[in-house]
């Protein structure tokens, strides 16, 4: 092996990808899969081809992708339980007995490197081969490589062949402006191989079947040259589904029912403080944070290492950070219930000031997870966190709403209903004209509108905003039938928040990253 890929403490590895002599065999892509027993289906480097041209005068680019080692490596950054690490020799390395499989990295890596081990449930990558480079020998990928077209080795030293190729050469890195510091350096890359989504994609790849649909082009794009087409690459199916788009929603209704609960006096709410009404912010709190809990632990691959975010936390993870606020909100939540049921009101009510910002956190602090998650541009906008914290106080008004006594009249319980419902309404609606900070945080933008989330989400809190407002006189003094249409008109602003939700995580993960 060459000498300086030789492991020592000074070492700060790195790849260079020749593609003036790479042949697009897949040798490395196989040698990978064998050294580190690779799932069928997944893969930690592949190669993708690009055909640029038109028959006759067409060329193949063939382009090795794979984990760039970033030196800001985001996934590092999200890593709830460090089980992702930057180890001293610039290895972005993976431990999975601390892995609890929450995919989180997935989200966060722009360079679609990482996959979880459907066997083990927990995420792998590559990791430079650390097994072996730890004791001297090359990757596996690089042994195998007939060309030499793959160059490992210490870029901390000026006379080593990766650093010289870096120095003389014109060199190419993927998604600079992500801010990741890349560690795998590009020869002769094709710079449209390279950026996602600057090809057309066919309907099915040489040799192989599409593993995952064929992208849309969302409207008011132009659709790629004709002359450009990815004719073979690795698919990556979405990660986050339908516990994602539903904890959103449980823990809003959870934080949003606090949020309200220190001013439910202004709101019109005079429940005794010992009865169910009475306790009912802390109830819908306790109930739906039970409801979060159970979607974000059922959704780990490993829900039985959920513990170890508690008990071996990355302090810079904002799922730790969630889940630290989540606690204390909770614990919170209990306490002002106990003294509630107690009879002692006035320490109950301090107890819900204190716990205001731990409610506005509760909802607010997944703007920051989804801000870590920087493979996902629509998932970056800076409006986020208002937009939690008004969907919040939809549900927090939905709950004084039931408190509120029907009298037939429109008091300030249900102007606070309809204000909040109306604002969401808005929102859904001018949402269309945001514009993102990149092309693809726009693309992905365009996908959800055009899916019809957005506007189907508006329906519910439509109907929801009309039982409030007539609710009164088709009850006709009946309260039992007015707080029927109070019910339903909570159900249905749920319904709709979920369903923007759902078009929201789902567009996100639409728009290609490799």
């Amino acid at each position: 092996m060459p000498a300086d890929s030789t492991h020592t403490k000074s070492s700060r590895f790195g790849f260079v990808i020749d593609h003036r002599r790479c042949i697009g065999c897949h040798a490395c892509t196989v040698a990978c899969k064998s050294e580190n027993e690779v799932p069928v289906g997944d893969f930690r480097t592949w190669v993708k081809y690009v055909d640029k041209g038109i028959f006759p005068e067409v060329r193949r680019h063939f382009t090795v992708l794979r984990c760039n080692h970033c030196d800001a490596a985001p996934c590092v950054e999200i890593c709830p339980t460090v089980a992702l690490h930057k180890r001293t020799d610039a290895i972005v390395d993976l431990d999975r007995d601390r892995c609890i499989g929450c995919r989180s990295c997935m989200q966060a890596c722009p360079y679609d490197a990482l996959y979880l081990n459907e066997d083990t449930g927990t995420a792998e990558k590559c990791h430079y081969c650390a097994h072996r480079t730890e004791l001297g020998f090359e990757p596996a990928c690089v042994v195998v490589c007939p060309a030499h077209a793959i160059i490992p080795g210490n870029v901390a030293d000026p006379g080593s062949e990766i650093a010289t190729l870096i120095r003389e050469e014109k060199t190419s890195q993927r998604k600079v402006e992500k801010g990741t510091k890349p560690r795998v350096w590009y020869v002769d890359a094709l710079d449209e191989a390279l950026v996602p989504g600057s090809a057309s994609e066919p309907p099915e790849f040489i040799w192989a079947e599409r593993p995952t649909p064929q992208p849309a082009i969302p409207p008011g794009f132009d659709p790629p040259p004709a002359d450009l087409v990815t004719a073979f690459d690795v698919g990556h199916a979405p990660v986050w589904g339908w516990h994602i788009w539903s904890y959103l929603v449980t823990k809003n209704v959870a934080a949003g029912a606090m949020m309200v609960a220190p001013f439910l006096t202004i709101l019109g709410v005079t429940s005794a403080p010992s009865t169910a009404m009475g306790v009912l912010p802390e109830l819908v709190a306790l109930v739906f944070m039970g409801l979060t809990g159970f979607f974000l632990v059922h959704d780990l691959g490993r829900p039985e290492r959920f513990l170890k975010i508690v008990f071996t936390p990355n302090p810079r993870s904002w799922l730790v950070r969630g889940t630290w606020i989540l606690i204390g909100f909770g614990a919170l939540c209990v306490v002002s219930l106990g003294l509630r049921v107690t009879g002692d009101r006035e320490t109950s009510d301090l107890v819900r000031w204190i716990n205001l910002p731990f409610a506005i956190m509760a909802s607010g602090y997944t703007a920051f997870l989804f801000w870590q998650c920087r493979g996902r541009d629509l998932w970056l906008g800076k409006d986020l966190f208002p937009h939690l914290l008004v969907m919040a106080g939809l549900m927090g008004a939905g709950v004084a709403l039931v408190m509120a006594a029907p009298d037939g009249r429109f008091a300030t319980a249900e102007m606070t209903f309809v204000g909040f419902a109306l604002v969401n309404v808005l929102w859904f609606s001018f949402g269309r004209y945001l514009r993102s900070a990149t092309e693809d945080g726009d693309k992905a933008h365009a996908v959800m509108y055009a899916s019809g989330g957005p506007r189907l989400a508006r329906l519910p809190l439509y109907v929801s905003v009309v039982c409030v407002l007539f609710s009164g006189n088709i009850a006709g003094g009946s309260t039992a039938v007015e707080m029927i249409f109070r019910l339903v008109a909570v159900v249905m602003s749920i319904v709709g928040l979920t369903i923007y939700e759902r078009s929201w995580v789902r567009a996100g993960q639409e728009v290609p990253i490799s």
